[in-house]
């Protein structure tokens, strides 16, 4: 079952993680610039600036308030659906407090705010968004089961901070493994495949796309190394994916645009070093059982993957047979060992004779979980 689980998730900022500035970029005739999109993302709230205030019995009523809520779920949720316990909802709501107030005061403040003596203090606290809206945003993570990852505007994903909000998917540990793929597999491989066209499908927020664009950089001789085009059929995502490459300052190594799947690439068509895709996977009938974290607030369109969850993943994998170039890579992210068996046995039988080294690779939790190969 898909489910958000936080797994190594650390508070702070990135300092690589930037304000982006209007840039319009293309690698090949077809291009987007923000002007062009009609989605303005959102700003996560960690880099908002700190123009709001809020007196420190104010800041701890909240406080009070905030923890008294996510007590009150006790194992509800995850007898549920198996969502989030109030120990989870605790944790979160104490990196909520770190986003809200500046890093420097810290230390002063988030210690004050378990005590019971402030109740008259009029110490003023800067905040990044009115108290107001914290208790809005908070009475959506608890009682709508808005991922937390939306509240913030953010997720910790590998060595990136990446932008999301509703209508992006957020990116799971469990897809870090195809950057690990690109990087120990393909370019160890097949190391001229640094300086090639590579894809990412349905990018979402430009997770993978961003993270191979940084692998392809490490490992190339200078300045020779290979581009990264995203796409996505999402305006929101399109508009999220193009905010975080600037963030990153990647504007000259990936492209976003908008289209579905195959459809935006025809003019690198058979040109591809490497085609990657985290597709909706989820057979339609289990929609309804995910988490409510999931179900109800994450994107239809990046989850559900027909009757079987292959749909996607068959039309990718016929893709793929013309649009890499000999000795292309691709690794696509699967719902667990029936499907990447499925999807082997489709390559062997209907792709005879177009792919070597197919194989099938488990995450981190020892779930088969990932179909790679390359084209001959």
């Amino acid at each position: 079952m898909l489910k958000l689980r936080l797994s190594g998730l650390s508070r702070g900022v990135c300092p690589n993680f930037r304000t982006p500035k209007p840039h319009c970029y293309s690698i090949s005739g077809s291009s987007i610039a923000p002007s062009a999109i009609d989605v303005k993302p959102k700003v996560p709230l960690y880099i908002r600036p700190p123009s709001f205030s809020a007196s420190l019995s104010e800041l701890t009523k909240w406080h009070k308030w905030a923890k008294n809520l996510a007590s009150s779920v006790g194992s509800t949720f995850v007898n549920l659906d198996n969502g989030p316990d109030s120990t989870l909802l605790r944790r979160e709501l104490n990196w909520l407090l770190q986003d809200l107030i500046e890093l420097q005061h810290h230390s002063e403040i988030l210690p004050r705010l378990e005590s019971s003596d402030n109740e008259n203090v009029d110490l003023s606290v800067a905040l990044r968004a009115p108290l107001e809206e914290m208790y809005g945003v908070w009475r959506q993570r608890v009682e709508e089961r808005k991922p937390f990852q939306y509240v913030v505007g953010c997720e910790h994903w590998r060595d990136l901070v990446l932008s999301v909000q509703e209508g992006v998917l957020i990116p799971r540990p469990e897809t870090e493994m195809i950057i690990d793929l690109v990087e120990d597999v393909a370019l160890n491989d097949s190391p001229e495949l640094v300086r090639g066209f590579w894809a990412d499908l349905g990018t979402g927020s430009g997770a993978i796309a961003i993270a191979t664009a940084r692998v392809l950089r490490s490992h190339a001789d200078g300045d020779a190394h290979g581009r990264v085009i995203a796409t996505d059929l999402s305006p929101v995502a399109v508009a999220v994916a193009t905010s975080n490459v600037q963030r990153y300052g990647l504007q000259d190594v990936v492209e976003v645009r908008k289209g579905s799947w195959f459809e935006p690439l025809k003019d690198v068509q058979g040109e591809l070093a490497g085609v990657l895709s985290n597709p909706p996977y989820i057979p339609s009938d289990h929609i309804s059982g995910l988490q409510a974290e999931v179900g109800r607030h994450e994107p239809i369109l990046a989850l559900d993957g027909g009757a079987s969850g292959t749909n996607d993943l068959l039309h990718l994998i016929d893709g793929v047979a013309s649009m890499l170039k000999p000795g292309g890579f691709f690794a696509f992210e699967t719902n667990g060992e029936k499907q990447c068996k499925f999807l082997v046995d489709y390559i062997q039988n209907e792709k005879a004779g177009r792919f070597r080294n197919i194989n099938i690779v488990s995450d981190f939790a020892g779930v088969q979980r990932f179909v790679m190969g390359f084209r001959l």
